[in-house]
């Protein structure tokens, strides 16, 4: 087990509250859950009540733009995922702000949430190297809105920093939950940067313009964004004492990548994790702070060791959402790099994500997982990257979610960082190797061969497009193809994810521009 101290309190970490009293929201429908715990997040655009997948390809070319980058979402249907009704969209679709720009990266992170609360899940796309005026790469983040027909870029929504810098990175990670009562039946959207997070409530409004460069959305029924600045003092880089809404946390030396979201205490509010790598003067390590929802606040509660990679369910079936961190590499007090990979597992309790023995406290490791582990197919090697991507959910309907572990940089054989993916299950006494599954290109009945840079597992979800409580395994391959990229599909029965039958697709597949998309580079969790 590898053990290094907390992270050294050093350099302030932004947490900014957006939120206002919102107008009542329609009723939901009764195909889309409350994303409070993370089984209930379906990623449902057009309401009915199966998985839609939602896919990153920041690298895609749009009318001529290389690295504009676009999205494609593909809809569930009683017969399981297909490409056969997949839509792309970008900032050059009509009704979405601003414009497609060479390496803009749009769609670089993905997440759904229902956030205007009119029981259609929305997604939001993050743009993390767009330029703001002459700001380079100070990043921005794009709501495209779900209805009955699925998403669409109608009335979307252009979100920024509240002070644009360079190198910012706005966007960077995304999630939505319902962390307290607002007055409103919409989730809260939070927006990683650089520096830390912001998070951002809906209004419905009849008219509505948005300043910023130029980009501007209006026209009945639109949603505002809504930032209230009397409900953020102290939260910023300066510090302070925090707001009525969410408690502060300290000063930090924890760079943020992600965010995760999960019921981990089970009083009915969603929890918010924001992992990183710290900083200062043990740089490098994975890190993250738990913040707890409740019904009037968001309130910092600890730091964890794990990190930057996040994923949250109900791995062991008590009712209460699981923690898992993925840290990919790390260096050691020597200074040297973490062989393989950690996966980290914290069970949810009374108190918030508990690590070893069941304790709460950051002095507390998670249970950690290596390829190393008794039972665990391979052997941990440096580069492996193991932990790089996770997702969690029921691949087989025993009621206790499994866990997807990307490692794109494994070698198959010879051959340098083709990339591999494991599914863990979940079980009555927690994560358990009994009955793990392997996969990656060199595997039986799986199409493809393994290359050199394939980096397949850069990116894994575990999803439910045909609705029938199994999760099938979507494992993406950026690089495939000289970064085309490539996504596979594993079917989920009663055993749980298998190779047989599985298929895969490309951004070809569904129309979309497929040269250097890095297809799959992110996937909604």
């Amino acid at each position: 087990m590898h053990k290094n101290r907390p992270a050294a309190v050093t350099a302030a970490s932004l947490l900014l509250l957006a939120a206002a009293g919102l107008a009542a929201a329609p009723v939901a429908h009764a195909g889309v859950h409350d994303s409070i715990r993370a089984a209930d997040r379906n990623c449902d655009f057009n309401g009915d009540g199966r998985d839609d997948v939602l896919i990153g390809a920041p690298g895609g070319t749009v009318n001529g733009d290389a690295g504009a980058g676009y999205v494609t979402v593909q809809y569930g249907t009683s017969g399981g995922l297909t490409t056969s009704n997949a839509v792309v969209l970008h900032q050059d679709s009509a009704g979405v702000p601003g414009g497609a720009e060479p390496g803009d990266a749009f769609g670089q992170a993905v997440a759904t949430g229902d956030l205007d609360g009119d029981g259609y899940d929305d997604a939001a796309v993050g743009i993390p190297d767009e330029a703001i005026g002459t700001t380079a790469r100070a990043g921005g983040v794009v709501v495209l809105w779900g209805s009955p027909q699925g998403l669409t870029g109608t009335g979307s929504v252009w979100l920024e920093s509240t002070s644009p810098t360079k190198d910012q990175a706005f966007g960077t990670g995304l999630a939505a939950a319902r962390f307290f009562d607002e007055g409103n039946a919409g989730d809260l959207l939070a927006v990683v940067d650089r520096d830390g997070l912001q998070l951002y409530a809906f209004e419905a409004a009849r008219d509505f313009s948005i300043r910023s460069e130029g980009r501007d959305g209006a026209g009945a029924g639109a949603r505002t964004p809504v930032l209230r600045n009397d409900a953020v003092r102290g939260l910023g880089r300066s510090g302070g004492s925090g707001s009525a809404r969410l408690t502060a946390a300290p000063t930090q030396n924890i760079r943020p990548r992600a965010v995760t979201t999960g019921d981990y205490d089970g009083n009915g509010w969603a929890d918010l994790v924001v992992t990183g790598l710290s900083t200062g003067a043990e740089p490098g390590h994975g890190w993250s702070m738990y913040f707890a929802g409740g019904p009037d606040a968001l309130a910092y509660q600890r730091e964890l060791r794990g990190g930057p990679a996040a994923a949250s369910g109900d791995i062991n079936g008590d009712g209460l959402d699981d923690l898992v961190t993925g840290e990919p590499s790390s260096p050691d007090d020597g200074g040297d790099t973490l062989t393989g990979g950690l996966v980290g597992v914290y069970y949810g309790s009374a108190s918030g994500p508990a690590g070893q023995g069941g304790a709460a406290d950051p002095e507390t490791p998670p249970q950690w997982w290596t390829q190393d582990s008794p039972g665990i197919p391979g052997v941990a090697e440096q580069g492996d990257g193991w932990g790089s991507d996770l997702s969690v959910a029921d691949t087989d309907g025993d009621g206790y979610a499994d866990v997807a572990i990307g490692a794109p940089g494994e070698d198959i054989g010879s051959i340098a960082d083709a990339g591999a993916v494991w599914v863990l299950r979940g079980a009555a006494g927690g994560l358990t190797a009994t009955g793990v599954r392997d996969v990656n290109q060199d595997t039986g009945n799986v199409p493809g061969v393994p290359e050199t840079a394939d980096r397949f597992g850069g990116q894994v979800r575990l999803a439910d497009p045909d609705g029938d409580g199994r999760h099938l395994l979507l494992a993406a391959a950026p690089g495939e193809n000289t970064d085309d990229g490539v996504v596979w599909v594993f079917p989920a029965g009663s055993g749980g994810v298998t190779a047989a039958g599985s298929w895969t697709y490309g951004a070809g597949s569904v129309s979309a521009p497929s040269a250097n998309a890095r297809y799959g580079a992110a996937i909604d969790e």
